[in-house]
């Protein structure tokens, strides 16, 4: 079986480094930081970020980027967006003949460049080596085996269905997509609308404003997709929909903590200061709200979240700009 390295020890990462040791594949897991790499394969565990889910004998964690690169057929990236261009640039002399899974779900503010686009302007990779694994997976659900569906979508449908058959198992169920661009989108943007979720929770808005939220989100999301190249259908499905429910609805999803904390009163930076892990929604919104002016696409609710986030705007202040909008039909915005 293909050697695989996982990119990133965070809790999802190291959810699907156990996933694919149980099926059987010699896995490396890379930490940056030395000492959680130390513990965790000291310890055969990820106590930090996924305690309780003890590692396969077939699983080993090591802080040697160079060393987890050399070993894996098949590299698999669960960093955070921000952080993948400084990381991969290391050891681009050695990705460009690799196969690249990518768990990452953002968009890089910089260059406004899906993840992706990254690889293909630091590294030269071909995309039809190159696959989005996204979805409504949250690890602290897969971790337990409960049900989870998520989609693999890539240029090349032989590369799609090889992801699809190494990550299948009996409580992962993982379908393809030839639309690479729809999946990417879909699945840094539901991030953005999900910190808008979190506000609404924040503030006891009730199910009503949340569905509406979802609804009008949905919208967005799919009108800057499909102006960036996207198929409007694949925001229908698993990684379009499917996620944005997750997101904006789970105890889990660290983008809707973001907003219910920020709606409480609490300051962007007190918020981010005290998480373990990162929100993605937060630079997100800043690169899905210049990539809309870009495309020229109206985005009503990811500006409010813009302002909020980044110049101060009162979340009340925010409902107040989205609720007294001038009236349109429901296919405007």
């Amino acid at each position: 079986m293909k050697k695989i390295a996982v990119v990133g020890m965070g809790s999802w990462g190291t959810t699907l480094a156990i996933l694919l040791a149980e099926k059987g594949f010699p896995v490396i897991g890379w930490e940056w930081v030395k000492e959680y790499a130390d513990a965790m394969q000291k310890e055969n565990e990820n106590k930090l970020f996924l305690p309780n889910c003890p590692f396969p004998k077939n699983l080993n964690a090591t802080n040697n980027l160079e060393k987890a690169i050399s070993f894996g057929e098949i590299i698999v990236l669960a960093l955070p967006s921000h952080a993948v261009r400084n990381i991969i640039s290391k050891v681009k002399s050695k990705l460009g003949v690799k196969k690249i899974i990518s768990l990452t779900k953002g968009i890089e503010v910089e260059t406004l460049m899906r993840i992706s686009e990254i690889l293909i302007d630091e590294v030269g990779i071909s995309t039809k080596n190159f696959a989005a694994l996204s979805g409504p997976t949250h690890a602290e659900e897969v971790s337990k085996k409960l049900p989870a569906t998520i989609v693999a979508a890539s240029t090349s449908e032989k590369f799609a269905v090889e992801v699809q058959n190494i990550f299948m198992t009996n409580y992962f169920r993982v379908y393809t997509s030839s639309d690479l661009i729809g999946v990417e989108m879909g699945a840094a943007l539901k991030n953005v609308i999900a910190i808008g979720a979190g506000i609404a929770d924040g503030m006891n808005l009730g199910d009503n404003s949340k569905a509406a939220l979802i609804t009008r989100g949905l919208r967005e999301i799919t009108r800057l997709g499909v102006k960036c190249g996207a198929n409007p259908h694949t925001f229908s499905g698993v990684s379009g929909i499917g996620d944005l429910i997750v997101t904006c609805g789970s105890k889990h999803s660290r983008n809707r903590f973001v907003g219910e904390q920020l709606a409480k009163g609490k300051s962007l930076k007190e918020i981010i200061d005290n998480m373990k892990m990162v929100a993605e929604g937060v630079k997100t919104t800043k690169a899905a709200y210049h990539l809309a002016q870009k495309m020229n696409v109206e985005m009503p609710i990811t500006n409010q979240i813009y302002k909020i986030l980044f110049e101060e705007l009162s979340p009340k202040i925010g409902l107040k700009n989205l609720m007294t909008r001038s009236a349109k039909t429901e296919d405007e915005f």
